[in-house]
């Protein structure tokens, strides 16, 4: 499972077999449609599984994430995290 920040600040969250080609296939547009249109990308996070659908079991739990809270998984602040899930209503 890996997280990627592309070059207008927005985060894509994958999961793949092979992270290095995987990255390969994003910068050159091949990836996900999503960030084709967001290039350069740069990856900022991942996280290794043994099994694949462990790692998009994971994956999509992260995409219904808000962007604070991915920040901060990004920034190694886990004890963060129980907070930001929180929702806040102004």
């Amino acid at each position: 499972m890996y997280i990627l920040e592309c070059s207008d600040g927005s985060y894509y969250t994958g999961s793949t077999i092979d992270l290095e080609l995987r990255l390969q296939h994003h910068q050159v547009g091949e990836g996900a449609n999503y960030t084709k249109t967001r290039l350069p990308v740069k990856l900022v996070y991942s996280e290794e599984y043994d099994r694949i659908d462990v790692a998009f079991d994971r994956e999509k739990q992260i995409q219904r994430w808000n962007r604070r809270k991915k920040t901060a998984l990004i920034n190694g602040q886990q004890k963060d995290l129980p907070e930001l899930a929180k929702k806040v209503f102004l």
